[in-house]
């Protein structure tokens, strides 16, 4: 197992910073922020940006995760993350085949990651061979308004099926992060609770500590009970 492979079975908070949810701050500023806050991996979402915007973008947040400590991911675009050396890309159900973007990767360097929203597609994923998969939308979420929410209950189905790293996303937030601990995730991805947070770094930490203070809740339950 790759060194990135390893660091999945440990992240805890993945934060998305979508450029379109950032406002007028700098995306690059808002991840830094989050990079110091404790986030595990970052990924670039910049849908509407042209390749070259995005490769600038993208340039400057592999340099800081480095140096951070965090994974860099590139979302859609393995061409970019190729080309800025990121630790991994993120595909859509409608993105690039994974077989694809394993030709594409020819030194097999980078981490794949799957967004699914149901069983069949998280298992889908983990026999194509991919890294990790994301489980949601758990929650209504802006930032996916074609997709209904799957609701808590998947992430208890997807865990009890497939055995690959899993991030939860949509609309998690410190609010509801206990309950969607509780359902078997042990790691949450956000966009808005971060990017639209008055205090970046503070969001992300906060949220950080809420899902490590679950875990161990969680686990002291079940050290009791057995």
């Amino acid at each position: 197992m790759r060194g990135n492979e390893r660091r999945l079975l440990s992240w805890r908070v993945y934060v998305i910073i979508d450029v379109t949810s950032v406002g007028d701050r700098d995306p690059v500023a808002v991840a830094k922020a989050a990079v110091r806050g404790g986030a595990d991996a970052i990924q670039l979402r910049g849908k509407q940006l042209t390749a070259l915007q995005l490769w600038r973008y993208a340039r400057r947040m592999q340099l800081l995760c480095r140096r951070g400590g965090a994974i860099f991911i590139v979302n859609d675009r393995p061409d970019v993350a190729v080309a800025v050396d990121a630790d991994g890309v993120h595909l859509g159900q409608d993105d690039l085949p994974v077989s694809a973007v394993r030709s594409f990767d020819r030194r097999r360097a980078l981490l794949v990651g799957v967004s699914t929203h149901s069983v069949v597609q998280a298992e889908r994923a983990q026999r194509l061979g991919v890294d990790y998969i994301g489980v949601g939308p758990i929650f209504t979420t802006p930032t996916k308004p074609d997709y209904s929410p799957v609701g808590l209950r998947l992430i208890r189905q997807v865990r009890a099926r497939v055995s690959i790293p899993q991030v939860v996303i949509g609309g998690i937030d410190e609010g509801n992060i206990g309950e969607v601990v509780s359902s078997g995730a042990s790691c949450v991805a956000v966009v808005r609770a971060v990017c639209a947070a008055d205090n970046p770094l503070q969001a992300t930490r906060c949220l950080r500590h809420a899902v490590v203070a679950e875990l161990a809740a969680a686990s002291a339950v079940g050290a009791t009970s057995s």
